[in-house]
């Protein structure tokens, strides 16, 4: 007997969740599906979430990995806050993400993994699949294992070799029931595991038998397609923010002329960056693997002296030690971009979980008055951008630049337009070449500023006649000598601080569509897509709310004081205990009021509507 033709159904969006061990292979099997969404040419935006220890204990809480998926035939701005659909490789997985499944959601559940042993880690006292307690979900229950076994038999595996091609049988299986492309994944496979073809060929067929599975089973009543989604015109790529950071760094330094060396040294989840970076050498970029975190941002200032781009990454922990480095680029007034991946902490805290808690030791974390620009991208997209910003600050201003990523941005992934070169910016620099003595003496004053940017000049070491003294010894105004004159020190203190305070950043915008909201809410970094997408829900509610973001966070943009008193409230949402709220208050004297978290998870758009709505309701009650 042929299974029934399964009904189509067509969805506007849809949010799906890989869950599993550590070793499951959740990583590659949401990312693969991604690739396929992107290449459809839907809208989407990811979450993955895995654990911080190299190899948790397998079947264990700890040890669980998981992918989230959002993909849509519009523009959206999270990775969803609830799954639609939930695939739980073993109970552990299922433990630990159920309570985000909705009554009525999609679980599948590859029931091989349902042995007493794996429930009574996981902390179940009895099978959930034979009681009544998942009774309100639309259960599949799969033996994955098993089933990919047998797809494998003559292939000459063993048997647990071939167990471990389960997480795609399980990418085929979810790839027939949204109608995604086979032959990408396909490609994919045999590529990635060219030195051990019999491998890819074990991946493909489990592949094909999860798709196979699907269509021949009478269990799935109903497959789903999602229409392409009605992007821009142009050239898409899905990539991650390290990815796009690393692609940043690369364009700056050709739009500069200058070769790029980063110093760094491996640190979760700033380390792929460094992957990244070290595949361009043909484009004039160095990677240099220190020692340690201070060897790193030495060396990324040590190649800033020499005329070269200079950049560290590192996340909260890394900045702490590099702290005094900065310091004295801030001293020696050198270019130098620190690219700063927050995570959960303090400490070791949270390495794989995200936050946005070092904005104030961005601000204020080096000794005496160390001023230091600081950017930050909204989205893995728009770390490209906030990238070349980061460049072009250093190098017209002649100073270190902490651009703040975090976790969530790091790690997620969405479609980016690919820019024409043309319109990228130029950041072409002039090294000195010729004594600048005003005095008409002949020497070369290493301090002299330009009028307007109060930069001081760049002189490659050795050009004749440019010698000069560096270090972090207090300089004297102009001719850059070493002066502990106190009337010379407050001259240079506010001098370096005019020069930041001056920096030319652009006005804030505000979404403000009705122009009749009295709410705005105000945010950085990633909250740009759950603020986003909350205000869509409000404004669906018949409210009025206004939306800003900032990318720049020192110096603030010249109209963000007029902007935050035109509304009766403000509010500033944080994966912190309210940095940025504090910073508001403090320098324009708003009553601004913060709506913090800090549990290494982004902000749900339900949650953020929810508060909206009640602070909007209470203004106009």
């Amino acid at each position: 007997m042929s299974a029934a033709i399964a009904q189509v159904k067509t969805l506007d969006r849809v949010v799906i969740r890989f869950a599993g061990d550590s070793g499951d292979g959740m990583q590659l099997t949401g990312d693969r599906f991604t690739s396929e969404a992107a290449a459809f040419g839907n809208d989407l935006a990811t979450l993955p979430n895995f654990p911080a220890e190299i190899r948790a204990p397998r079947g264990t809480l700890p040890g669980v990995s998981s992918f989230q998926l959002h993909f849509a035939d519009h523009d959206i701005l999270t990775p969803g806050d609830r799954p639609d659909v939930l695939v739980a490789m073993n109970p552990a997985a299922l433990k630990a993400n159920i309570k985000d499944l909705p009554h009525g959601g999609i679980l599948i559940v590859n029931t091989d993994e349902f042995t007493k042993r794996n429930l009574a880690k996981a902390g179940y006292a009895a099978d959930p699949l034979a009681d009544d307690s998942l009774t309100t979900y639309q259960v599949h229950k799969v033996p994955m294992a098993t089933l990919t076994r047998g797809a494998l038999e003559g292939t000459g595996l063993s048997k647990k070799d071939a167990e471990r091609s389960k997480n795609m049988f399980a990418l085929g299986l979810l790839s027939w029931m949204y109608h995604r492309p086979t032959e990408g994944t396909e490609r994919f496979l045999r590529e990635k595991f060219a030195r051990r073809p019999e491998i890819a060929e074990a991946n493909i067929l489990a592949y094909r038998a999860g798709w196979n599975y699907g269509e021949t089973t009478e269990a799935f009543a109903v497959t789903y397609e999602v229409a392409p989604a009605g992007l821009a015109p142009g050239t898409y790529r899905q990539l991650t923010g390290n990815t796009a950071l690393a692609y940043g760094i690369v364009a700056a330094g050709q739009q500069a002329g200058l070769p790029v060396l980063l110093g760094t040294y491996p640190i979760t989840p700033a380390s792929d960056i460094l992957h990244e970076l070290a595949k361009h050498k043909n484009l004039g970029v160095t990677t240099f693997q220190a020692e340690d975190e201070i060897a790193g941002i030495g060396a990324a200032l040590g190649a800033s002296f020499g005329g070269a781009l200079g950049v560290t990454s590192t996340s909260g922990p890394g900045v702490a030690l590099k702290s005094e480095m900065i310091g004295l680029a801030v001293m020696t007034e050198m270019p130098l971009v620190v690219i700063d991946v927050q995570r959960g902490g303090p400490s070791t805290g949270l390495p794989t979980k995200t936050e946005q808690a070092d904005l104030l030791q961005a601000m204020f974390g080096r000794n005496g008055e160390a001023p230091v620009p600081i950017v930050a991208p909204q989205s893995p997209a728009d770390c490209f951008d906030t990238a070349l910003e980061a460049a072009r600050i250093a190098l017209t201003y002649r100073t270190p630049v902490l651009l703040l990523s975090d976790g969530s941005i790091a790690n997620g992934s969405e479609p980016w337009l690919v820019p024409d070169v043309g319109d990228l910016p130029d950041l072409q620099v002039t090294f000195a070449t010729d004594p600048n003595a005003p005095d008409g003496s002949g020497e070369f004053w290493p301090y002299l500023r330009d009028p307007k940017t109060l930069a001081r000049p760049w002189a490659v070491p050795g050009t004749p006649g440019l010698e000069h003294r560096i270090g972090g010894l207090e300089k004297a105004d102009g001719k850059g000598g070493i002066s502990y004159d106190p009337d010379n020190h407050d001259r240079m203190v506010r001098l370096r601080q005019a020069k930041i305070a001056g920096i030319d950043v652009p006005d804030v915008t505000v979404d403000d569509p009705s122009g009749q909201a009295r709410v705005l809410v105000l945010g950085w970094g990633s909250t740009f897509g759950p603020i986003g997408a909350a205000c869509r829900r409000v404004r669906r509610q018949g409210m009025h709310i206004a939306q800003a973001h900032l990318r720049h966070l020192n110096p603030f943009p010249r109209n963000l004081g007029s902007l935050l008193r035109a509304y009766d409230r403000v509010m500033v949402p944080e994966m912190n205990l309210g940095q940025l709220t504090t910073l508001l208050r403090a320098r324009y004297l708003v009553d601004a009021t913060g709506h913090t978290k800090v549990a290494g998870l982004p902000f749900r758009a339900e949650e953020l509507q929810a508060v909206l709505t009640d602070v909007i309701k209470g203004i106009e009650t």
